[in-house]
């Protein structure tokens, strides 16, 4: 007997609405000075980073416009004086890869954040970012009609003397300017993707470093709207790429508008809110999927069913408004936009897949190519037999489009209305005045600052002390080896390499210990105690691998302690002859951060545990003669291990991001208001170091046995090197990104 079909009828009760998200994306230029025209912001670029772009974007619009060949011609002796334009003046077209511009993007775009940062205020990277985006902007456009220019005066240098070949250049300049809206879209979305990619890859990383997880605001979303480099959002192929190729012509019914005002029928039925909200509820992609799902058919619990009902009432809307065929030929158009496109116009290319004498027309062009029909013909075929579930898959698709679309449109707008409020200053005059008045907001790499002529107004003091290099010294002469040797090419070179890398300079050297000194001044990212953490952690790594090359060479081992040290103001100096003595309280704190009690050694020997300082008090004097005294005093356990003064723990405070890390480390000398902190240093060359510091208090022991007595209200601070620390933070992090 045949199976009967199963009727499933659905609730009479009206949908419901899920719980949405309502965004608005928002432009923050709050603290800043407007310019000399008290409406915009003025913003001065670095002169050769601006040359440099040009250069690339002349580049990109000789390449994707098929002009190269034109623009390389040899012309006749009388005319080889023409110049070439590259970037907007006569010179010799610089040959310069990709990397070379994604390089100069980063160098720009670290310099603005810098300059935030030293200012403290996330507003100029803001406005920085606004102004990279309108000098690209206005440049591609600038950059076309030169290049159009230099290939007319180059077409018309051959007039008389190759008819041949004029006739092909005139053709030639004739397609380029005809292809401009696609020259430039393709130049665009290669800028795009540039700062796509170094947003990901190195901003975001370094501006969450540097002002914390507040500065992933909405804001920076932006800069990541592919439609960031179109005029007004309408590009069929970026939109057939990205979201969904609306209709262009009056009587299509997938219209944009149309689309949009479909989708707010939907959620005004469904009870969404008022028009604002439901304008607002439109931008957040999220909220398609809470509403229709993704169309898979799944119903299983009660919110996938009515998700499925939900997507059953938004189907029938299109179908209503006679929507679906379109919105089907369009996804099937998509794909054969690299086949046929663009040969044939994208709109004429969908409306082939709905009408026979359309699609015969396409058919007719594609033949007088010789290109292959058959993928067009598969895709009229796919429509024709769309049916069913595979209706309610592309509907679900179509309004998470439509979602992504609206909110990038959105962006757009406010975009724009931020690029409106840039001042780019190129003219001398205009800067003068700008800077008299304190209103320019100047851009600059490192390399195009002039070197800072003022004195420092910060240091930091990183201290190195080599634990009983006597003994060492002793135990080399012993094996008749060089003493001075083995410190050289164990230590103090190793630790020379590392200088530059940190903007550090060697301030004193002696047998057993090296000291450094790194000085903030003016215009600087001010970030010396970070960048001191993460030199110190490197020279403890450096010094774990020659000790395991000295231990299998039957050599002593090295073992070191490092103290950092932070004063607020610049260090002195005494002359000797020619050479700088440098003088600094900093540099006292930091031998005393390094040292090491000899008796708190050896009975911490077994008991220190992954961390490797700490800061005990004790009444009195060590000596049993002068236990009775009641003066206090501290002393210290640093056994490879990196040790912070107080000052500079502030300071790396406001230096970068430091959030609270609730690890769970126990142990004899870790009291139960131990805390850690968790922050990334931001280094050169797009490189980051996570860094953990430990803020444990001082124990208060007795002097006849180290014993504890109680804990103090005085703390200490270290920065964790120990591996296993770093181990336990990236599996923690690791667990909850799995739960």
């Amino acid at each position: 007997m045949p199976k009967l079909p199963i009727f499933r009828f659905r609730s009479s009760e009206p949908l419901k609405c899920p719980e949405l998200r309502f965004e608005a994306c928002a432009i923050s230029l709050e603290g800043l000075q407007r310019g000399v025209d008290n409406l915009r912001y003025d913003v001065y670029l670095s002169p050769r980073v601006v040359e440099d772009l040009r250069t690339h974007l002349a580049r990109y619009i000789r390449r994707f416009g098929e002009v190269e060949g034109l623009l390389e011609l040899d012309l006749p002796a009388a005319q080889s004086n023409i110049p070439r334009y590259v970037g907007g003046v006569a010179s010799k077209m610089r040959k310069t890869g990709p990397a070379d511009l994604k390089g100069l993007l980063v160098s720009l775009h670290l310099a603005i954040l810098n300059r935030a940062k030293a200012e403290e205020n996330p507003a100029l990277d803001m406005l920085g970012r606004l102004a990279v985006v309108k000098f690209i902007r206005a440049e591609m456009h600038l950059q076309f009609s030169r290049i159009l220019e230099q290939c007319r005066i180059r077409s018309k240098s051959l007039e008389g003397l190759r008819q041949a070949k004029m006739f092909e250049t005139r053709e030639l300049v004739a397609t380029f300017q005809a292809r401009k809206k696609i020259i430039l879209r393709k130049t665009g979305q290669e800028l795009f993707r540039l700062l796509r990619e170094i947003e990901k890859e190195t901003l975001a990383r370094t501006r969450r470093s540097l002002f914390g997880d507040a500065a992933a605001a909405d804001g920076y979303r932006l800069f990541l709207n592919p439609l960031i480099f179109t005029e007004d959002g309408r590009d069929d192929y970026l939109c057939a790429e990205h979201y969904y190729m609306f209709g262009n012509f009056d009587k299509d019914p997938d219209r944009f508008p149309n689309l949009r005002r479909l989708a707010s029928e939907f959620l005004q039925e469904l009870g969404g809110g008022d028009e604002p909200q439901i304008d607002l509820a439109l931008s957040v992609p999220d909220n398609a999927t809470t509403l229709v799902g993704a169309g898979n058919g799944e119903d299983s619990t009660p919110e996938e069913r009515e998700r499925e009902a939900r997507l059953e009432r938004w189907t029938r809307l299109l179908d209503e408004g006679d929507v679906l065929p379109y919105v089907i030929a369009s996804y099937e158009a998509a794909p054969l936009l690299a086949d046929y496109a663009p040969l044939v116009n994208p709109q004429q290319l969908k409306h082939a897949l709905l009408s026979r004498a359309e699609c015969e027309r396409v058919e007719k062009i594609i033949a007088e190519s010789r290109i292959s029909s058959d993928r067009l013909f598969a895709a009229v075929g796919r429509v024709a037999s769309c049916r069913g579930s595979e209706r309610s898959k592309i509907a679900a698709r179509l309004l998470h489009d439509l979602f992504c679309y609206q909110r990038d449109l959105h962006g757009l707008e406010t975009l724009n209305a931020g690029l409106d409020s840039i001042n780019l200053i190129g003219n001398d005059k205009l800067r003068e005045l700008s800077i008299m008045n304190g209103m320019l907001y100047e851009f600059l790499p490192p390399e195009d600052q002039k070197a800072p002529e003022e004195r420092a107004l910060h240091h930091v003091i990183l201290k190195a002390d080599v634990r009983d290099s006597s003994r060492l010294t002793r135990s080399l002469m012993d094996k008749g080896m060089n003493a001075a040797s083995y410190f050289s090419l164990n230590f103090y070179e190793p630790v020379k390499k590392l200088l530059a890398k940190y903007g550090a300079e060697k301030v004193f050297l002696e047998g057993d210990a090296i000291i450094l000194a790194l000085l903030e001044r003016e215009g600087d990212a001010m970030l010396g105690v970070s960048r001191a953490c993460v030199l110190a952690w490197e020279i403890l790594t450096l010094m774990r691998a020659c000790n395991e090359l000295l231990e299998r060479s039957g050599l002593p081992q090295m073992e070191i302690g490092l103290g950092i040290a932070y004063l607020d103001s610049a260090p002195l100096y005494l002359l000797d002859g020619d050479r700088r003595i440098m003088i600094s309280e900093a540099i006292n704190e930091s031998d005393r951060l390094s040292s090491c009690n000899k008796r708190m050694r050896k009975k911490l020997a077994a008991e220190a545990g992954i961390f490797q300082v700490y800061t005990f008090q004790i009444a009195g004097s060590e000596s049993a003669d002068a236990a009775s005294s009641s003066e206090d005093f501290t002393i210290n356990y640093n056994v490879g291990g990196i040790c912070l003064s107080e000052p500079a723990f502030r300071k790396l405070q406001q230096e970068i991001s430091l959030t609270v890390w609730p690890a769970n480390f126990t142990g004899q000398w870790i009291d139960e208001q131990r805390e850690f902190y968790v922050g990334t240093v931001p280094l050169a060359n797009r490189v980051f170091r996570k860094v953990v510091i430990r803020k444990g208090r001082v124990a208060h022991l007795d002097v006849r046995d180290f014993s504890l007595q109680h804990w103090t209200d005085k703390f200490y601070f270290e920065v964790c090197a120990n591996p296993a620390v770093y181990q336990a933070l990236s599996a923690e992090r690791s667990a909850t990104a799995s739960s």
